[in-house]
């Protein structure tokens, strides 16, 4: 297996802003501290929306709005949850260097979007979130456990908690299970 391969993925179909909020409501209540989330889609995919599904698992009482300008915004809760944007890549290359890091794997949940322009700053272990646009206005959201050979238990966890995660209003389909 490759260095960060994918050891487990499961994809989902939402057919709502609210659906993609649920799942990730669902998703969020298994996540423990250093969870590290790289989201990545085209523009208006679902992934701030998913961050929002997030913050409402970890009891967040901010609002969650995109950090693109900011590039970071952190959101009080159940565990923290650190919501990066490195559209601007230059930017986040250079926040992520200059000590921005430190936040992915910290004492909460790190969710990145765009995250494939900072790739090489994210834990091999990880979770990754692909949304897209379905017919019908719906999301096409599909989660993975990656990480290195051999995962640890917190990667195992994961792989149980994408397991449990059974029918609710999203619609869901099995991807590739081992």
């Amino acid at each position: 297996m490759e260095a960060s391969g994918t050891h487990f993925e499961r994809e989902f179909a939402t057919r709502s802003p609210e659906e993609t909020e649920g799942l990730a409501r669902e998703l969020a209540r298994h996540l423990e501290p250093g969870t590290v989330i790289a989201l990545d889609g085209e523009l208006g995919s679902g992934k701030t929306c998913f961050v929002r599904g997030l913050a409402r698992g970890l009891d967040a009482v901010d609002a969650v709005a995109s950090p693109t300008y900011t590039l970071m915004h952190a959101y009080r809760g159940r565990l923290p949850l650190y919501h990066f944007d490195a559209w601007m890549e230059g930017r986040a290359e250079a926040f992520l260097e200059g000590g921005g890091a430190e936040w992915l794997g910290a004492d909460g949940v790190a969710a990145i979007e765009w995250a494939e322009r900072v790739e090489r700053h994210l834990p091999l272990e990880r979770l990754h979130v692909s949304c897209a646009h379905a017919a019908g206005g719906g999301r096409r959201i599909r989660i993975a456990v990656r990480g290195d050979e051999v995962l640890s238990d917190r990667g195992r966890r994961w792989v149980e908690s994408l397991r449990a995660l059974g029918p609710g209003p999203f619609a869901l389909e099995d991807a590739n299970t081992p």
